[in-house]
């Protein structure tokens, strides 16, 4: 088939992604004129059915919106909740939730990194096949992420929807006894993380750059995970970050409808934005324990240091690893420095108010506002996702790569199918999450 006359690709289920999505691709005489990701899974109406629910609720409701990265919606739940009430959970109640928080991103990045991502890069169809041709590199994946669920089922209570989690603290708090198994299997994770790394340096990265402004949590002194102030890196601005407050969220990163996709798009400032891996890296990367710079500047990853920024989603790969070495350290570092706290939890009184919470999940920020009515029960309540964030950059990313790639001669339907869906699992999509409306309106005769 020739450049010439009209082209439709339609794929109708992405594989090796988490939730059911498709892609659309139109080329006119060719020039990419349409790329669209479309989500079609049914609306799933959690801000709808948050509303009259108490506040303590939402933390173990809004769980339930992923089952890979639960965490960051209970934590985001939380501190918005907190937020309404005017409570402040800090120390070791605090320093638990962050500890909680590196499992998740254990589990989570490892997960996406052997099972999901790598075969693109390694010429296999699935995990199956890795795991025949790279076995010893599967099972290191495999015990990289159950070291990141042990964190969860140890503090959380299981590694998928947490019970242990509450707005205020925990059910429960561990004694320091109780961490040493834990701290034994990190001990050995580390040099699993710190083998992860070299392993996907070596993987071959096609050139590509995103163009769009980069949005991340930021939090002074640390690499920002369960906390942070929003902050923006506009694309070609050099290293010049802008700041914006967390209640402004919502006014600067705005919620639209799509004909294509039953979740909301969210736009930056009207403008395109990624969040995730490769925005936190090229704000924060420079606050890295200088062990963890070490092993991303031998892995070929742009020192953030130095001004350098790394724009290019096939490398996201590598930055996911760099902060499950990241993440392997901290939480070493935060049982080390563990006492336990005199109380599980703070009470958190409701009160009538609005308040606002974001986390850095795994895949991007993701933001929680909510209304109390004087009984404390919620009235109102917005979830922003990563994923929806990221849909017009990701939208943008496989225009641009198709144009590259048919610049360079013929390209057959399964060739463009195969790199649209390797450039959609560059940014790890959540579908699931995005599945989100905020209104539903029913007319009937």
């Amino acid at each position: 088939m020739t450049h010439r006359g009209s082209r439709v690709l339609h794929v109708g289920a992405l594989a090796r992604v988490e939730g059911e999505g498709a892609l659309r691709l139109r080329i006119s005489d060719g020039t990419v004129t349409q790329a669209q990701l479309s989500i079609y899974e049914p609306p799933r109406f959690f801000e709808a059915f948050l509303r009259g629910r108490r506040h303590t609720e939402p933390p173990d409701i809004t769980s339930r919106v992923c089952g890979i990265c639960p965490v960051a919606y209970q934590t985001s739940a939380c501190h918005a909740i907190e937020d309404v009430c005017g409570i402040t959970v800090d120390g070791q109640l605090a320093a638990l939730r962050r500890l909680l928080y590196c499992g998740e991103w254990i589990e989570s990045h490892t997960l996406h990194i052997y099972l999901l991502h790598a075969p693109d890069f390694l010429g296999c169809d699935n995990a199956i096949e890795l795991s025949r041709t790279h076995r010893a590199d599967v099972e290191r994946g495999l015990r990289l992420k159950q070291a990141g669920n042990s964190i969860m089922e140890f503090l959380g209570g299981r590694s998928i929807h947490p019970i242990n989690v509450r707005v205020g603290g925990f059910h429960r708090t561990p004694t320091r006894t109780e961490f040493r198994p834990l701290a034994e299997r990190l001990r050995q994770a580390r040099d699993d993380a710190l083998a992860t790394v070299a392993w996907v340096a070596g993987f071959d990265f096609p050139e590509a750059e995103c163009d769009a402004d980069l949005l991340a949590l930021t939090e002074p002194g640390t690499y920002a995970i369960e906390t942070g102030t929003p902050t923006v890196l506009p694309h070609g601005d050099g290293h010049r970050t802008r700041t914006f407050p967390l209640a402004d969220f919502t006014t600067r990163v705005v919620e639209e409808q799509v004909p294509h996709s039953t979740a909301l798009q969210a736009r930056l400032d009207g403008g395109r934005h990624l969040t995730g891996a490769l925005a936190r890296y090229a704000i924060s990367g420079h606050r890295l324990p200088p062990t963890v710079r070490e092993a991303a500047r031998a892995a070929g990853l742009a020192d953030p240091a130095s001004g350098q920024v790394c724009r290019n989603p096939f490398r996201s790969v590598v930055v996911r690893a760099v902060e499950v070495l990241y993440a392997v350290e901290e939480a070493l570092r935060l049982i080390d420095a563990y006492e336990p706290p005199p109380y599980p939890a703070v009470d958190v009184p409701p009160r009538a108010g609005t308040g606002h919470g974001a986390t850095e999940a795994p895949r991007g920020t993701l933001y929680h506002r909510y209304t109390l009515d004087d009984e404390g029960l919620v009235t109102d309540a917005c979830l922003i996702p990563p994923t929806s964030q990221n849909q017009g950059a990701i939208e943008e990313d496989l225009r641009r790569i198709v144009q590259d790639r048919l610049r360079q001669g013929e390209a057959t339907d399964a060739e463009l199918t195969r790199l649209c869906e390797r450039a959609i699992r560059n940014h790890d999509p959540c579908i699931s999450c995005s599945a989100h409306f905020l209104d539903l309106t029913v007319v009937r005769a």
